[in-house]
C-alpha cells in the first residue's frame, strides 16, 4: 500500500459531481466552557504548543493538574482548529476527550454530510489556509473568526467518494506516522549510545567490561579536561552587528544559525565583506560554542565542505590537537547528559546567561586512545546517517502527503 501510494502521485479525480458546499454547513463550532480544568473531569489540556503544523492529529498534550485560566471542552472526533498566528497553518483532529486553549476554535463534523475525520484534511489544504490568512484580523497576533471560516466554500464529493478518499489519505498518514515512529526510536538508540559511550565508557550490554577492535574499556574511564586538548587560546568571534549584510563573500555564523543538533540552519543567513574579518574566519575543524542567550552551550563543528565563513562574537572559537581530541569526538560529547551537566552548573544566570572561555575550558572529558575515539565516532556516524536518511524519507513523505490533500481540495 505504501509504494503504491508513493508512486501515484497525481490523482486522477472527475470533480463533475462535487457540490460547492461552506464549511459552515458541515460544521459545528463547539464552546463548552471548563472554569477550573485542574478540578474537571479532564486530565488532558492542548494549548497552541501543542499543535503542529501539517500534522493530521495532535500528538501531545499537558496535564490540567496546575491548569488556573479557564479551557474549552472537546471530544475525540473534533477538530481543533488554531485560530490565532493563523500563518502558522495549524489544525488537527483529536482522539481523546479533553480542554484545549481558548485562542483554539473546536470543530464538530456533520457525520450526515461528511465521513468521520474528512475534514481534517480539508483544514490542513493550502486553499483552506490562504482563505483564513486572507480573513484574520487584529495587529499583534492576527485572528481568525468562525464566522468568516464557516464561509469558506469549497467542492464536496458524495460521501462514497469521501470515504475511499479518506481511506487513501489516512493510509498516507499512517505511513507518515510509522516514520516519525522509527525515527523517534533511532533517535532513542543514538542518545542512549551517545551516554552509554561519554558516562559510563562502554557500548555492550551488560559487561563492565567490553572489548573493542581497540582494546579493553572499563567503567573506571581515564578523564582529561578540554584545556589540555587544545591547539591555541579560544577565541570570541566579529561583532559585526552594527555592519551591512549585503553582497559579502563570507557567512556571517550566528547562535541563531545552529540549530539542536548542532547543524546550520541555511534559512535567512546572512553573509558579511571579508576585508575586516579575516582573523575570524574558520577552518576545517574548527569547533563553535554559543557563550550567551538563551541557548548558550549550543555547538557547531565547522568543516571544509560548509561556505566559507565567519563566526559571530556571541560565539567562542576552539581549536582542538587533533593527536589528543578528535573534534567530531567533542562534538558527540557536546550531545551526551554528562554535557548538559556540565552546562548547568557553569551556566550564569544574570540579564543573559553565559558560559565563559576560561569554564568551557574546565569541561571534563572521557580521555579515551584516538583510536577507541574513531571507533565510537564510526558508530555514531552510522546512526546519525540513518537518521538523516529516514528524516529525508519522512519530508517526502510529507510532502505527498501534502500534494495529495491539495489535488483533493
Amino acid at each position: 500500500m505504501d509504494n503504491v501510494m508513493k508512486e501515484e502521485k497525481e490523482l486522477k479525480l472527475d470533480k463533475s459531481n462535487w457540490i460547492p458546499t461552506k464549511l459552515g454547513d458541515l460544521a459545528s463550532e463547539i464552546s463548552k466552557r471548563v472554569d477550573n480544568p485542574s478540578e474537571s473531569a479532564y486530565d488532558r489540556f492542548v494549548g497552541l504548543g501543542n499543535f503542529v503544523s501539517g500534522d493530521i492529529k495532535i500528538k501531545t498534550w499537558e496535564p490540567t493538574d496546575n491548569l488556573a485560566s479557564s479551557a474549552k471542552a472537546f471530544q475525540a472526533g473534533d477538530i481543533l482548529f488554531a485560530r490565532r498566528n493563523a500563518y502558522l497553518r495549524r489544525a488537527s483532529m483529536v482522539d481523546f476527550d479533553g480542554c484545549c486553549s481558548g485562542d483554539a476554535f473546536i470543530l464538530r463534523e456533520n457525520h450526515d454530510r461528511v465521513v468521520p475525520g474528512f475534514l481534517a484534511f480539508l483544514l490542513n489544504s493550502n486553499a483552506l489556509w490562504d482563505y483564513a490568512n486572507s480573513n484574520a484580523a487584529g495587529t499583534m497576533s492576527k485572528r481568525v473568526k468562525w464566522r468568516d471560516l464557516a464561509e469558506y466554500e469549497f467542492l464536496l464529493p458524495p460521501k462514497d467518494q469521501q470515504a475511499k478518499l479518506a481511506e487513501l489519505l489516512w493510509a498516507m498518514d499512517e505511513v507518515v506516522e510509522k516514520e516519525n515512529e522509527a525515527l523517534n526510536n533511532l533517535y532513542d538508540t543514538y542518545s542512549t549510545s551517545i551516554n552509554q559511550f561519554m558516562i559510563h565508557g562502554n557500548y555492550g550490554d551488560d559487561g563492565e567490561i567490553v572489548k573493542t577492535k581497540c582494546g579493553l574499556l572499563d567503567k573506571r574511564i581515564k578523564t582529561i579536561k578540554l584545556k589540555e586538548c587544545l591547539l591555541e587560546k579560544p577565541t570570541y568571534g566579529a561583532n559585526a552587528s552594527s555592519k551591512p549584510f549585503e553582497n559579502g563573500s563570507l557567512r556571517y555564523i550566528r547562535i541563531t544559525d545552529i540549530d539542536d543538533e548542532g547543524n546550520l540552519i541555511e534559512e535567512d543567513k546572512v553573509t558579511i565583506d571579508s576585508t575586516e574579518y579575516s582573523q575570524y574566519i574558520l577552518k576545517d575543524q574548527d569547533f563553535l560554542f554559543a557563550r550567551t542567550g538563551n541557548t548558550v552551550g549550543k555547538t557547531l563543528l565547522y568543516d571544509s565542505q560548509m561556505e566559507e565563513s565567519v563566526f559571530a562574537g556571541y560565539l567562542i572559537r576552539f581549536r582542538v590537537n587533533p593527536i589528543v581530541l578528535k573534534p567530531k569526538f567533542l562534538f558527540y560529547f557536546t550531545k551526551s547528559l554528562k554535557y548538559e551537566s556540565f552546562k548547568r552548573k557553569m551556566i550564569k544566570i544574570g540579564a543573559q546567561p553565559n558560559i565563559n572561555s576560561e569554564e568551557y575550558q574546565s569541561m571534563v572529558l572521557p580521555c579515551f586512545s584516538i583510536e577507541i575515539q574513531q571507533e565510537l565516532i564510526d558508530r555514531l556516524d552510522f546512526m546519525k546517517s540513518n537518521i538523516d536518511s529516514l528524516k529525508s524519507k519522512i519530508q517526502s513523505s510529507k510532502a505527498l502527503q501534502k500534494s495529495l490533500i491539495n489535488q483533493v481540495f
